[in-house]
């Protein structure tokens, strides 16, 4: 009976591992951390973004965007919890101007879950329960992405920008890997119109996983025919992100501001709105309103797609996001978003909150 319990505890902590060797052989869903979203303005209007984006969150959205940023460094901070807080993700980025066309800046993403129970050693040799020989783990994500950005004086209107990240995942002391990727983007202004683009993986990010398997965790593999996690390579393959945007002067107080993207996918067929065996469109938007541009009311609507309900007939679900947002003297923007996991029948409410500071060099007088 021991032994069986043993095998029983064993499989179901290395499930956990085995997952990400699957995960490694699939590249249609590789590092969807990095599709989640950062800044809870965008995140309100429902990813809705690459046209529109002109702070220092440029760097993850489209690195063009940081050529807008209204100070000499502008800093961003966010935090945000999913699935009931199992999962955190955490968000730090900074953007400082090399010259009044060019912008360098540098993001940092974790998205991890902490402290996972490690029950491999609960039950000892001779067949008893120890609970102090469990131990904990995480399994996180990581990203590190450096970006430049510059305008274009010969073609008014245009700005373009470029991110290189290092990708680090993590699976306790089990399995890790390390990436890398580029990512390349542009905006065009034209009269009330703003157009941008954004090529995530433009080269494939390729990420390789190593495997430590304990020679225990080893033999519950072998016992219950699965099959032993191996060194392998992971692949990103590109994604293209068109958006297009327009803002309108309601009144003197009011403005509304709408955009709306498509998330265009070559790696298979995926469950969006328009797919195929291999392009899929995943089009999503969002509006802002803004009162005297201190104010602002978000919303927008995503991951459109559709499910089988109990009876197996197709229905569209869709992502509903909201948001709102405070500018304190175009110093602090402070943004909160609320957005719900999965579809509208799965009630997993996700509470977002970011921070944006804009610091300006205070100049040394002259002598």
């Amino acid at each position: 009976m021991i032994e069986i319990m043993t095998k029983k505890i064993l499989t179901c902590t290395c499930f956990l591992i085995l997952s990400v060797s699957l995960f490694a052989q699939a590249p249609i869903y590789s590092n969807e951390f990095l599709a989640i979203g950062v800044g809870a303005r965008a995140i309100g209007m429902a990813n809705s973004n690459v046209a529109i984006v002109d702070d220092v969150t440029s760097g993850y959205w489209n690195p063009a965007g940081l050529t807008s940023i209204t100070s000499n460094i502008q800093a961003s901070v966010m935090h945000s919890e999913y699935f009931s807080g199992i999962a955190q993700y955490d968000y730090v980025a900074l953007a400082t101007k090399i010259d009044n066309k060019s912008c360098i800046g540098f993001s940092f993403i974790r998205f991890g879950v902490d402290d996972i129970p490690n029950t491999t050693q609960l039950i000892d040799a001779q067949g008893n329960i120890n609970y102090d020989n469990i131990t904990t783990f995480s399994a996180a994500d990581y990203a590190f992405l450096f970006s430049y950005a510059r305008r274009i004086e010969k073609i008014p209107g245009l700005r373009v920008g470029a991110s290189a990240k290092i990708v680090h995942n993590i699976v306790g002391s089990f399995a890790q890997s390390w990436g890398f990727g580029l990512d390349a983007g542009a905006q065009y202004t034209m009269g009330k119109w703003m157009f941008g683009a954004m090529a995530r993986d433009i080269t494939s990010t390729f990420n390789a996983w190593s495997f430590d398997i304990p020679a225990d965790m080893q033999a519950v593999f072998t016992e219950t025919d699965n099959e032993i996690p191996q060194n392998s390579l992971e692949i990103t393959l590109p994604k293209l992100i068109l958006s297009a945007a327009r803002k309108f002067r309601l009144t003197d107080k009011f403005s509304l501001l709408a955009d709306i993207d498509a998330d265009v996918t070559f790696d298979g067929e995926r469950d969006v709105l328009i797919r195929s065996s291999q392009v899929c469109v995943d089009p999503h938007c969002g509006i802002e309103l803004s009162f005297k541009n201190f104010l602002f009311l978000r919303g927008g609507v995503g991951n459109i797609q559709q499910i089988a309900d109990i009876t197996g007939k197709e229905v569209e679900t869709c992502q509903p996001n909201f948001g709102l947002g405070i500018k304190i003297k175009d110093i602090l923007s402070i943004d909160y978003a609320l957005t719900n996991i999965g579809n509208s029948s799965i009630a997993l409410y996700s509470n977002i909150f970011s921070l944006k500071l804009n610091i300006n060099k205070i100049e040394k007088p002259k002598n």
